[in-house]
């Protein structure tokens, strides 16, 4: 098979990396790649947003799959214009991925489809969104409605966050048109889990839970990123939990969108609150988290492509995957300055040392090679050192001494990550 995965992240290097491992594989690209997919797959110059440029690409290599990996191609219609093309893609629609796409489009499914998520309110109008706050009071959870890269999300403790919230997305526009609406939200209590299924429109298949770390410091303190690391599988969702969010949050969904003549297809990733009352849902996204992705691929046993191939052609009703035991972590390295602003441009060295270690797998992110081949930091989470290990204890052990092997004193990352498992 000709395969195609789309962007740039340390998702689609574990992405390249899984699906190179196939032996269904003849030949695979990546749209534009980074040095690290570089060694596992041809990396092509086209931009992930060029779409008609990228439907050319697979239409004139005669591409048997594509599979888009960040959100931006997904809500803006890759998956429909390659459908137009006669070429498979593994994600959804522009209609179906507004499930990421829109904050308000996943309330109103919940709604109609009886899925338990937060009790919340959609505001086009300042003042509106600043006099709710007051009537309400705190906590409340403020969102951009539309896309943001992971960072449009404000848990507000006191009133005062909560309307510093709304000025900066929708007066100061720091989201740009993503924050003109924003969604508030009753601040639900409890563990958050990211929880993934492989769907097909119909059916769809469990694959795994993850807990990602989103705020930049240990203990989870200051401002939100994109995820600093996350571990494998979860132990507070066990097999029961996991039973629930299919039941009463994946399935309801998947048959609320093909009612509406949108069915989903591809990875659908439920951000979940596990409360008293049992799992509900923060958030949709309609692709792969990263870093989950990465931590979430190292597990699995199966091969990837076929059942890549099962979500696109609605074979998932019999399709069963299988994992490795053990654990898994994935540590974020970011560069100075992130998220605010990164510096770029350092060298990295040692990065053979690190992936020479046993267990360890080395993802790139925002990295570039300069004409001597050197890596340098290209952008704010640069790289994912993820190890697997018997337990927890031990692939975090192993994370972080490649961490160590790594000589970059220009980046930096948390040391805690998987403390919240680990503490129990």
């Amino acid at each position: 098979m000709r395969v195609l995965v789309i962007g740039s992240g340390g998702r689609e290097h574990a992405l390249c990396w899984s699906i190179a491992a196939s032996p269904l594989l003849t030949k695979l690209w990546c749209a534009p790649g980074n040095p690290g997919i570089a060694a596992v797959a041809t990396c092509i110059p086209i931009g992930a947003m060029d779409i008609a440029a990228l439907v050319a690409f697979a239409r004139d290599n005669a591409i048997d799959l594509v599979v888009p990996g960040p959100e931006a191609p997904l809500v803006a219609g890759i998956a429909d214009a390659m459908e137009a093309a006669g070429i498979p893609c593994c994600g959804p629609t522009q209609a179906a991925a507004q499930l990421e796409g829109s904050k308000t489009f996943t309330k109103e499914i919940c709604d109609a489809a009886g899925i338990p998520t937060a009790r919340w309110e959609r505001f086009e109008d300042v003042a509106a969104a600043r006099a709710f706050v007051r009537r309400r009071g705190a906590p409340l959870v403020v969102k951009a409605d539309g896309l943001a890269a992971g960072k449009g999300v404000v848990v507000a403790l006191t009133e005062d966050a909560a309307l510093a919230a709304i000025d900066a997305m929708m007066d100061a526009r720091i989201f740009g048109e993503s924050g003109a609406a924003v969604v508030i939200e009753e601040c639900l209590t409890g563990d958050e889990v990211s929880m993934f299924a492989l769907c097909d429109g119909t059916h769809a298949v469990p694959l795994g839970s993850a807990q990602d770390h989103k705020r930049v410091g240990d203990g989870d303190t200051g401002p939100n990123t994109g995820g600093m690391g996350c571990y494998a599988p979860t132990p507070m969702f066990g097999a029961d939990l996991e039973q629930a969010a299919m039941d009463r949050i994946i399935r309801p969904t998947l048959a609320e969108m093909a009612r509406r003549g949108a069915p989903f297809r591809g990875i659908l990733y439920a951000g979940l609150m596990l409360t008293a009352d049992g799992p509900k849902l923060i958030e949709f996204n309609a692709r792969f988290g990263d870093p989950e992705c990465q931590v979430l691929l190292l597990r699995l046993r199966s091969d990837l492509l076929p059942a890549l191939l099962a979500a696109c052609d609605g074979e998932l009703a019999h399709f069963d995957l299988r994992w490795h035991g053990g654990a898994a972590i994935g540590v974020v390295m970011a560069a100075r300055g992130y998220p605010d602003a990164p510096e770029r441009g350092s060298e990295i060295r040692g990065l053979a040392a690190a992936e020479a270690m046993p267990g360890v797998q080395v993802f790139h992110a925002g990295t570039v090679a300069d004409a001597d081949g050197r890596i340098r930091a290209a952008g704010g989470r640069v790289l994912t050192v993820c190890a697997t290990g018997a337990t927890l204890p031990a692939a975090r052990d192993a994370a972080y001494a490649a961490v160590d092997a790594i000589d970059w004193p220009e980046g930096f990352c948390r040391r805690d990550i998987g403390h919240r498992a680990l503490a129990r």
